[in-house]
């Protein structure tokens, strides 16, 4: 027994060490440019001094109007398996509360600017989540900001829960961007 304490004080030891701040840098802003992670977005306001902020992006080869459907339709958890646009998916207003799901549990939209800007608060105001997109070069620049007022407090929980959210919050960025780039009207 004390065997294995002592092996799960050395392996938590040794994640705590592992997660640099370099590497903590990275976790939270991995795809998004420097310009990006400093530049306010639209619902920054809602959670004024956030514990832990993240600011990840992905460039996506679609005008920002026909990103949109994805991003209402995935990342309202409502239909993310789904391979087309589902109409039933797509009205989403102010005030509507979202399922548990992508967007976090229980998330009400604050802000539903089309092919703009998309942000999400929980009931209790202690996290914020907002995608922006921009017009860029043809595309769409996708930028997820997620800000949090109590996060675990912990190295530790930090250096598990914080990579964590960055392999999901990819793997969302990287299915509406291949989707997206897949179903472009003709």
């Amino acid at each position: 027994m004390r065997r294995i304490v002592k092996g799960l004080a050395g392996a938590t030891l040794i994640a705590a060490l592992a997660y640099a701040p370099r590497v903590r840098r990275w976790c939270l802003t991995c795809g998004a440019t420097d310009e990006e992670v400093r530049r306010p977005m639209p619902g920054d306001d809602m959670l004024p001094a956030p514990e832990v902020v993240s600011t990840r992006g992905v460039t996506i080869d679609a005008p920002p109007e026909a990103v949109w459907p994805w991003l209402v339709q995935l990342a309202g958890g409502r239909g993310a398996g789904a391979e087309p646009i589902l109409p039933e998916f797509q009205q989403l207003a102010v005030g509507d509360v979202l399922p548990p799901g992508a967007a976090g549990p229980g998330m009400r939209v604050e802000i539903c600017d089309i092919a703009q800007t998309l942000a999400f608060r929980s009931r209790d105001h202690a996290r914020v989540r907002i995608f922006g997109l921009s017009a860029e070069r043809g595309g769409t620049r996708l930028v997820s900001r997620n800000r949090v007022a109590r996060p675990a407090v912990t190295v530790v929980g930090r250096a598990v829960l914080e990579p964590g959210g960055l392999v999901r919050e990819r793997r969302m960025l990287a299915g509406i961007r291949d989707r997206a780039e897949s179903f472009l009207p003709a």
